[in-house]
């Protein structure tokens, strides 16, 4: 086998990457903006009870509760709207990051301390009867939604993104 054709082997799958990349890259932004709306909509619609799923998890202290129980739902739609548009991505990633692991956090509180909540994610909340929780799974769905973040990260160059745009003007 020639020289040049090892070298076409070994640069063809970092071509195909290239090509692929922005791609998955604006299916996963994508994806989050939509999971982002889905968490924001149905807190929006019921402040109070975004309020109660924040005070569910007996961790910050009560003087803030209100302001994060109403505030969340407008920073995730905010951040949906960043990731939709492909502006800020890979900053939209960190924060998408920061929550995560505050949510992560919440949850590792609550069942370390043997607390039985809906978390409230995606609107509801609060405290639910004992052995209706699954922790393990509300933490298997944060570790897709980290990775998703991760990615977004590493790869935040997509297609259709105003970061695109406004880099090549």
């Amino acid at each position: 086998m020639s020289t040049e054709a090892i070298e076409a082997q070994s640069e063809a799958p970092a071509g195909r990457w290239a090509t692929v990349q922005p791609w998955l890259s604006l299916v996963v932004r994508v994806a989050m903006a939509v999971i982002l709306v889905a968490a924001a909509v149905p807190k929006m619609v019921d402040i109070p009870q975004s309020i109660i799923a924040v005070r569910a998890y007996r961790i910050l202290p009560e003087a803030v509760v209100p302001l994060v129980g109403t505030m969340l739902p407008f920073v995730e739609l905010v951040l949906a709207l960043f990731l939709f548009a492909g502006l800020f991505t890979r900053l939209s990633a960190i924060v998408w990051l920061v929550m995560m692991a505050g949510f992560v956090t919440g949850v590792i509180w609550a069942w370390a301390h043997g607390l039985s909540i809906d978390c409230g994610c995606f609107g509801g909340g609060g405290e639910v009867a004992e052995g209706t929780t699954n922790y393990p799974l509300h933490m298997l769905e944060r570790a897709g939604f980290v990775a998703l973040g991760t990615y977004l990260l590493i790869w935040p160059r997509s297609r259709f993104s105003a970061d695109g745009w406004m880099r090549a003007a």
